[in-house]
């Protein structure tokens, strides 16, 4: 009865490592991947929006709560983007986003890059280059944008 105990004994701590072992998650860099590209996707199509004034896009893309801190530091909301697109007082000719870096924390993301516009504000020209923040939410299955941030880029 000993000799059986110490050889059941014996199985368990041989088996036991094996049970412990976390299989391999093989499947969480394509899933990042994919998100990475759906972001792209949607701040190339946000820039699109921008072109044609599309206000019904940007209102899809944009979340009702979004705060965007421009490139001269003003704060400004959903409604007030919108409404400025809509009239005419912000238009936009080509907006084009380049060195993208995408992070993904679950239903959550932060997208840095640069923008090139040729821009019309109000009458005045605010062309040129600004690096930006987004940060993304997945909320009802779909991203939206809930809050940028933007900086000019001087030449030097």
């Amino acid at each position: 009865m000993r000799s059986f105990l110490a050889t059941v004994v014996l199985l368990f701590a041989v088996a036991w490592p094996l049970f412990g072992q976390a299989k391999p998650q093989a499947a969480a860099p394509a899933k990042s991947a994919s998100v990475e590209q759906e972001l792209i996707k949607l701040e190339n199509d946000w820039n699109t929006a921008s072109v044609k004034r599309d206000v019904a896009a940007l209102g899809r893309i944009l979340a009702d709560d979004w705060t965007l801190i421009d490139r001269e530091g003003t704060v400004v909301n959903k409604a007030q983007v919108l409404a400025e697109t809509k009239s005419g007082e912000d238009v936009t000719t080509s907006a084009v986003a380049d060195e993208m870096k995408v992070r993904v924390y679950g239903d959550a993301a932060v997208v840095l890059g640069r923008n090139t516009v040729k821009e019309q504000y109000k009458g005045k020209d605010i062309s040129g280059q600004s690096r930006f923040t987004d940060t993304w939410v997945k909320k009802d299955g779909r991203w939206q944008c809930v809050a940028t941030a933007g900086s000019k880029i001087t030449k030097k």
